[in-house]
């Protein structure tokens, strides 16, 4: 177990489903290591499944949008604090932030200021804009984790105690992913066009680009009367909303919808018309073209361009540090602009070629053995090497 009496004791906090799912793969590879470790704090079902004792439901955190913070802010300042002394008085070897940077870096201050190791896991994206916070999570940590190379060297330029551990999608993705095995999973035709799009994952977004999405599919269709559309949605208010704005657009277009199951969806896509996130991410570990939109509402978009610092929206031109994938953004968002590039992709099969060497170079860069390279990370934090 290692050189200490008592056994490893870490304190850790994910907000929202990406996190418990981060959290979980480090404290499985901690457990591999340390069998008797003891993991407290907040964590979804996934945590809680690997070990973690969850000291509030995670959903409390797991809010989004400034109206629906400011609404739980009381709550969850309360939450913070109640969780900082109940570390103060039960002191861990470390305490982990995962991901929620608003609600963790406090956290982590307080604790690190009484002598607490800490240690955020998932850089919030201070490269991007905000780059003043890097003096707050100095003083917050003991060592940031990073999913990508590009943010380690952020940090390395502003001498910050940092370690690249690659990405866990990276690792439990193939280089080469069955593309007539989606479709077959998926019900879909084996031959045949397919184009995937993605509308985002939040109501805010679809309702902003699941009509510009739509006209882009029959704009493409109108053109190539081969191509088929399959559309996974996040949930079903999501699906709702894609329903209706479908109904209103009055198109003969043949799409499926299915709810969830993205993934499957892009991996039996020919190309992928999506929303600027994490569905960026997974369709390049996938290898598939893609055109990115990246629309917000008005005001939204006038501060965060004045506050970026980074010329690219989306993680696969940030990983590529040029501009891989097309990016369509804000007012040059609509039928057109996006089915041009989506038949570029179609009618070009050498450049669509060009994209996925480009997007394995990369999957092989963030291929990293995440979960254990994080755990090592802490072990070398607390002084113990498993």
């Amino acid at each position: 177990m290692g050189n200490n009496i008592h056994p490893l004791h870490v304190g850790i906090v994910a907000g929202e489903a990406s996190g418990d799912l981060l959290g979980a793969g480090l404290i499985e590879a901690l457990h591999e290591q340390f069998p008797d470790a003891l993991f407290e704090g907040v964590g979804g079902p996934r945590m809680q499944e690997a070990g973690c004792f969850s000291l509030y439901p995670m959903e409390r955190l797991s809010v989004m949008g400034i109206a629906e913070v400011v609404r739980h802010l009381p709550g969850l300042i309360s939450m913070r604090r109640e969780l900082g002394t109940h570390f103060l008085n039960n002191p861990p070897d470390i305490f982990i932030g995962v991901d929620a940077p608003d609600f963790n870096l406090a956290l982590e201050r307080r604790l690190k200021r009484r002598g607490i190791r800490t240690l955020h896991y998932v850089s919030p994206s201070v490269w991007a804009w905000r780059q003043y916070r890097v003096r707050k999570i100095a003083r917050s940590i003991d060592c940031m984790l990073t999913l990508f190379p590009f943010e380690e060297r952020f940090y390395r330029e502003h001498r910050l105690p940092v370690r690249c551990v690659g990405h866990p999608l990276a690792d439990l993705l193939a280089d080469d992913i069955d593309q007539a095995q989606a479709r077959q999973h998926l019900g879909l035709a084996d031959d045949g066009v397919l184009v995937a799009l993605l509308p985002g994952s939040r109501a805010d977004e679809v309702k902003r680009l699941a009509g510009p999405f739509i006209g882009a599919a029959a704009w493409c269709r109108e053109r190539r009367p081969d191509l088929e559309f399959v559309v996974p949605l996040a949930n079903h208010r999501c699906r709702e909303l894609f329903e209706e704005e479908l109904s209103r657009a009055r198109t003969a277009i043949p799409v499926t919808l299915i709810e969830g199951r993205s993934l499957e969806a892009m991996a039996a896509a020919d190309v992928a018309l999506l929303a600027s996130g994490t569905a960026a991410l997974e369709c390049m570990l996938l290898k598939r073209p893609m055109v990115v939109a990246y629309r917000l509402s008005s005001l939204t978009y006038r501060i965060a361009k004045r506050l970026m610092k980074t010329p690219y929206y989306s993680l696969p031109n940030l990983l590529a540090g040029q501009a891989v994938v097309r990016e369509v953004i804000q007012d040059e968002v609509n039928a057109g602009n996006l089915g041009r590039e989506l038949m570029s992709l179609l009618d070009n099969p050498g450049h669509s070629a060009e994209i996925r060497e480009t997007f394995s170079k990369i999957h092989d860069d963030l291929r990293r053995d995440a979960n254990r390279g994080a755990a090592q990370a802490v072990l070398s934090l607390v002084g113990q090497h498993g």
